[in-house]
């Protein structure tokens, strides 16, 4: 799982998100409500718009929750108590699954 940021837009709906995502908009305002560390902006109508900041993080809830299995309380914890640490893993592994496709796509080229 994966997503491409666009580099000029500031705000994605939560529709967006969920797509990308491949997940149920109730799920992801589930996590709105649970994860203080997302912190959509909501326009006039009241819908949640989310930042790159905001996917990103939500990427990170997602790879704790959903590929690594974390419990939302473990997932809590371990964002609390190792952020920083937390977050340079998640890229580090981003950054393998991308250089990883990108051998895989010259390998079939071969």
């Amino acid at each position: 799982m994966h997503i491409e940021l666009s580099k000029d837009k500031r705000y994605y709906s939560i529709g967006e998100v969920a797509k990308a995502f491949n997940v149920n908009a109730s799920l992801i305002r589930f996590w709105d409500s649970e994860f203080d560390i997302l912190k959509p902006k909501k326009n006039a109508k009241g819908n949640r718009m989310f930042t790159p900041e905001d996917v990103t993080n939500l990427q990170l809830i997602y790879h704790l929750v959903k590929e690594r299995g974390f419990t939302l309380e473990g997932a809590k914890t371990h964002l609390k108590e190792g952020q920083k640490k937390t977050l340079d893993k998640f890229e580090i592994i981003r950054k393998l699954e991308s250089i990883k496709t990108q051998l895989n796509d010259i390998k079939n080229e071969l």
